[in-house]
């Protein structure tokens, strides 16, 4: 094995360098893992147009086989060298309330947002062993990773889906209890959105409806192929008047708002949910909400949840999903690139390009031009 890695380094807002770096030592509670694929999330685009934490490296949807164990590890986590899995973003702390009643991702460890927290794909460069993101041949493989096998037959670009699918079951499933008899409308036709689409339609949901703007009509057609029954373009159709007629004036049992639209989305969405239904919200604004309906919320007595991220079991599903082979998920993976193509890959996903990308993974081991 070479002693250097080869990386995509974030090395200033909008900047991106090949670097080798020295493969570190592990220790008998850590690992090493050989990066087969990462996806490229959307939330990877905002931390590449700002310099805080410093020069790091990208990436946390992350799938390799382990290249080097040390006997801890081993048995805390029950793999051997030379298996697949998939990691979790997280980097959770094991002893706090939340991780010890299973529901880590609510850790304060793992929000990058707190000072002294680490995860994957956040993390400074400045923090020894460096290499914390999976845009890079070799990953550092924490004592805290929380990992995944992989199941046999599933390609490495298929693998590296696991977090955004998981988050869908996580939202439409486990959180919105998606189910027969239940009309479900997800807004937003990105990879989570994309990614609901399919746990609703796993979990049996009657109706589908999936909203977006016309220009992301191509993604509604792969909307359809994963069992979305109504697709809307909300610049060209009335959404409510759309939800109203599919369900015959009762609305929706279970709306998901993933967009990446602004705060004056949310009160129209209140209008899409049924009485006692549930509305969860899964992407941040940055602002508050200007005027919310509190009335309308609270006579309707719905449900309105904030959701964030994945849980083990959600992660499992979709892996689990990915082995059965049930919904053709290589419409999802439009695009797989080099380390060379990581830059090109997040203007893509920023939408600084005229690329119909969906999920686009970095394999890095190849070069972009052979991708």
């Amino acid at each position: 094995m070479s002693a250097t890695t080869l990386a995509a380094v974030a090395v200033k807002p909008r900047q991106m360098e090949l670097q080798e770096l020295p493969i570190p030592e592990i220790a008998p509670d850590a690992g090493l893992l050989r990066v087969q694929a990462t996806g490229v999330c959307g939330s990877d685009w905002p931390m590449y147009l700002t310099e805080k934490p410093g020069p790091r490296i990208l990436g946390h949807e992350m799938v390799g086989v382990i290249e080097k164990l040390g006997p801890y590890a081993r048995d805390r986590w029950g793999v051997e060298e030379g298996d697949v899995v998939a990691l979790e973003e997280y980097l959770p702390c094991g002893h706090c309330e939340y991780c010890r009643s299973g529901e880590f991702r609510s850790c304060f460890s793992t929000d990058s947002r707190i000072e002294g927290s680490i995860r994957y794909g956040s993390t400074a460069l400045s923090l020894a062993p460096s290499h914390w993101g999976g845009f890079s041949q070799f990953l550092y493989m924490h004592p805290r990773t929380v990992l995944h096998r992989v199941p046999k037959g599933v390609p490495a670009h298929i693998a590296a889906m696991a977090i955004p699918l998981g988050n869908g079951f996580q939202w439409a499933y486990l959180d919105g209890n998606a189910g027969p008899g239940k009309t479900v409308v997800i807004q937003g036709p990105g990879q989570t959105g994309l990614a609901c689409v399919i746990a609703a339609k796993a979990a049996g949901a009657d109706q589908i409806i999936l909203s977006g703007l016309a220009r992301a009509r191509h993604r509604f057609d792969v909307a359809k192929k994963l069992g979305a029954n109504i697709t809307v373009a909300v610049d060209e159709q009335d959404l409510v008047e759309v939800v109203a007629q599919a369900t015959g004036g009762r609305m929706a049992d279970l709306v998901i708002e993933a967009t990446s639209a602004g705060t004056e989305i949310i009160n129209s969405t209140l209008k899409l949910v049924r009485k006692r239904g549930t509305l969860l919200l899964a992407s941040r604004k940055g602002a508050p909400v200007k005027d919310f309906d509190l009335d309308r919320m609270l006579g309707m007595q719905m449900t309105v949840k904030g959701v964030r991220g994945h849980s083990y079991e959600s992660v499992e599903m979709a892996l689990k999903e990915m082995a059965m082979g049930r919904f053709p998920l290589e419409l999802l993976s439009t695009h797989v690139v080099g380390l060379d193509g990581v830059d090109a890959a997040l203007r893509t996903i920023g939408g600084e390009d005229q690329r119909e990308a969906i999920h686009i993974t970095v394999a890095p081991w190849e070069q972009s031009e052979h991708a």
